[in-house]
């Protein structure tokens, strides 16, 4: 189903957004309409309506008279001149206007409330300086109400206005200045942390450079990201922003990824060998790949581009980050469809108390200051801000941070986790085996036992050879090792090649019985026990008549998985659970050495989407999965939120997982998690804060006991604090 994102420039808060929602529901021809409060629009419609696509849809959206913005769907930017909420003529100061308006609103009734209380006689001046106060704070307000007046719509800018003129035309001049100046200064505000946290967003579409230096013809040509092609040789500069996904070709540098992985530290770069042949960007490894958007070091690199420029991974995350803005959270469409009673509700308790006076003992002018009083106290505006500020805050923060959030119900649900699984290889391990133990035995020497292992495992291509030779020509250093030839391998037993005049075997116990005609030394038989019981592959390594010894590898943990796995566990992750194909002793071991509570091995991949289903019955729900998005695809959409590691490299994994840890880290999963839950709580906090302040001020206020003046500070001081409280996200540190 086709997507389009775009950027409605009149959205200035939730109300709005909601409003705008509902009218393009209504008119236009598309299937699917989520509006955010930052200004963003998805829109989904069916590939079979011919009639529908971006242009027409456009139109239609500009024929209701919405000013668009930015459209992401490689449209070029529209240049519509339609009229919005506020035109821009009328932002004398610059985006700021309404606020800097709200400040001299509030100055002014300030200076009258003083000239009222000092100069008994002076009160026709305090009058005065409320007149040009209510026009300050009103002067939005007003054409806001206007505007939906004129298309038959009665919202909140309405209600309030008319609260406020109800209370001049009962001579309350200081009221109505106070409401307009607390309404307008709520507004400015929720409009300042929708644009704070929409500005921590879009600065990821402004990380990749315009243009792009490319090797053509032996000539180096400037030319726009967007000219680029598959196979171009481009030019990074020191300390310059790489322009597209690739694989370096030339140089080392160390490339600050900050920006999309959201790594501290820059990772050292250096060529592949295999940049000739290789046209796929995540298959390379992370040493050899880099992303645009991120930044050059000290070095110069040459880089073969392997993707275009809307196919980055950088481009890909701003279209995600983009839609995620829309997606409302369980307790958004919660509130949504509260307030959908709600405000009905409520203006019928106006219009009954409006004429409370034909049956109680009280003039119209009581009757009707109490109405807007109660009015006020009941407007649901803390509560239409509470939840999209703290979700949009959270995802914006999230994203600084290289962490990927789609939407607010996985930002909920991810802090509502009680049991957490792992694919073990390349999530919990590093997905590749490591030359673990050397032990010889008898008179043999350590160096000669690695020798002899190295030069008969250098002529093999298995995955565990290679790992022998790495690990033991580290170990060795520059110690010069002789070359071994004729390799043979012996099936389901282990390989044998001749070195300095005689013949090396590596194997298991089965080919040294075979062998010798004898048991294996006890020794040896004990040491690889142990070694297998701690999920080591271990081998013996014999050369004409003797045992050298033991070698073994492993597929080792992440440095970073016993201190994560920790910080899981403080933040009350009770189950931790590891999914492998591996035997279950070599599952039980690593699980015992990193800290797993539920190791499960010998599984197939169709046995890891049974084990979520049955954890899920078990925690009763709200269980994670984390993989790397390909293989583990399955049991991550079965799961309650499906988390996918190292995202930046895998277009598979940014799009099937929930959450995306961009970086090929698993300690961005306790940051996650914790940010989660503190969204969760701002959110609860808020709900209490809006909820309860309509609660309190109601009843007070239908029963006489509080009027206009403290009504209006508490329903719009509600409403600053629940924008406050959501703006903390922003600054949220494990």
């Amino acid at each position: 189903m086709p997507k389009l994102h775009i950027e409605i420039k009149e959205i200035r808060h939730a109300r709005k957004a909601r409003r705008i929602e509902e009218i393009l529901r209504n008119k236009i021809d598309v299937n699917f309409v989520s509006v955010s409060a930052s200004g963003m629009v998805q829109l989904e419609w069916d590939n079979k309506n011919n009639h529908t696509n971006p242009s027409t849809i456009i139109q239609s959206i500009e024929k209701l008279g919405f000013k668009i913005g930015q459209i992401h769907n490689n449209h070029p930017k529209n240049k519509s001149t339609g009229h919005h909420e506020i035109s821009s003529k009328l932002l004398f100061f610059g985006e700021n206007t309404e606020l800097y308006f709200a400040i001299i609103s509030g100055v002014l009734w300030l200076f009258g409330l003083a000239i009222s209380l000092i100069y008994n006689t002076a009160q026709g001046v305090a009058t005065t300086l409320f007149v040009i106060s209510c026009f300050w704070g009103g002067f939005f307000t007003f054409i806001t109400a206007g505007r939906d007046l004129l298309k038959g719509q009665f919202e909140i800018d309405f209600l309030m206005l008319f609260a406020a003129i109800g209370a001049a035309a009962l001579g309350k001049w200081g009221e109505g200045a106070l409401l307009l100046f607390l309404f307008s200064l709520g507004h400015a505000l929720e409009h300042y942390a929708m644009k704070k946290a929409r500005k921590s967003i879009q600065a990821l579409s402004d990380l990749t450079p315009p243009v792009a230096l490319v090797k053509r013809d032996n000539d180096v040509l400037e030319v726009r990201i967007e000219q680029l092609m598959i196979g171009d040789i481009i030019l990074v500069k020191p300390n310059t922003k790489i322009a597209a996904d690739g694989v370096i070709t030339k140089g080392t540098s160390a490339v600050n990824q900050a920006p999309i992985t959201g790594e501290s530290l820059p990772i050292d770069k250096r060529p592949s060998l295999q940049w000739k042949s290789e046209n796929d960007v995540n298959k390379l490894a992370p040493e050899n790949r880099v992303f645009a958007g991120t930044i050059n070091g000290s070095g110069v690199l040459e880089v073969k581009v392997l993707k275009l420029a809307k196919d980055s991974t950088l481009s890909r995350l701003i279209t995600l980050v983009k839609e995620a803005e829309t997606q409302k959270s369980p307790t958004q469409h919660l509130t949504d469809k509260f307030e959908k009673f709600y405000v009905p509700i409520v203006l019928i308790l106006v219009v009954l108390l409006l004429l409370a006076f034909l049956v109680i003992n009280e003039t119209f002018q009581q009757s009707f200051y109490r109405a807007m009083s109660v009015l006020i106290a009941a407007s649901p505006c803390a509560l239409a801000i509470s939840t999209p500020s703290a979700v949009l805050a959270g995802i914006a923060r999230a994203a600084r941070q290289g962490v990927l959030i789609k939407g607010g119900r996985p930002l909920e649900d991810l802090g509502a986790l009680s049991a957490i699984a792992f694919d073990k290889t390349g999530t919990l391990t590093e997905g590749k085996p490591k030359l673990t133990n050397a032990i010889p035995y008898g008179k043999t020497t350590k160096e000669h036992l690695l020798k002899a292992a190295i030069a008969v495992e250098a002529l093999s291509d298995h995955p565990l050879a290679a790992a022998i030779v790495e690990g033991g020509k580290k170990e060795l250093g520059t110690l010069p090792i002789s070359e071994a030839e004729n390799l043979e391998a012996l099936v389901a037993r282990g390989i044998k090649a001749t070195w300095e005049g005689s013949v090396v075997y590596l194997g298991n116990r089965r080919l040294l019985t075979e062998i010798t005609g004898k048991e294996i030394p006890s020794e040896i038989d004990k040491n690889m026990s142990k070694l297998e019981s701690e999920g080591h592959t271990a081998m013996i390594v014999y050369q004409d008549k003797d045992y050298l010894g033991i070698i073994s590898v492993m597929d080792v943990a992440r440095p970073e998985a016993i201190a994560t796995l920790s910080a899981l566990k403080e933040l009350g992750i009770k189950r931790m659970v590891m999914l492998t194909g591996d035997h279950q002793k070599v599952a039980d071991a690593i699980a015992k050495n990193i800290g797993i509570t539920d190791p499960l091995g010998s599984l197939l991949p169709e046995d890891k989407v049974t084990a979520i289903e049955q954890l899920i019955q078990e925690e009763k729900g709200s269980v994670a999965m984390v993989g790397d998005g390909v293989n583990d695809a399955p049991a991550m959409a079965k799961s309650t939120v499906g988390i996918a590691m190292g995202a930046a490299g895998s277009d598979v994994a940014l799009e099937t997982a929930d959450i995306a840890l961009m970086a090929d880290k698993l300690n961005n999963l306790p940051f996650a998690i914790g940010l989660s839950r503190k969204a969760k709580r701002i959110i609860k906090q808020n709900l209490i804060i809006s909820l309860g302040m309509v609660a309190i001020l109601v009843p007070l206020t239908i029963l006489g006991m509080v009027d206009l003046g403290p009504a209006v500070i508490g329903h719009e001081g509600s409403t600053l604090v629940v924008v406050l409280n959501a703006l903390r996200l922003l600054k949220y540190e494990l």
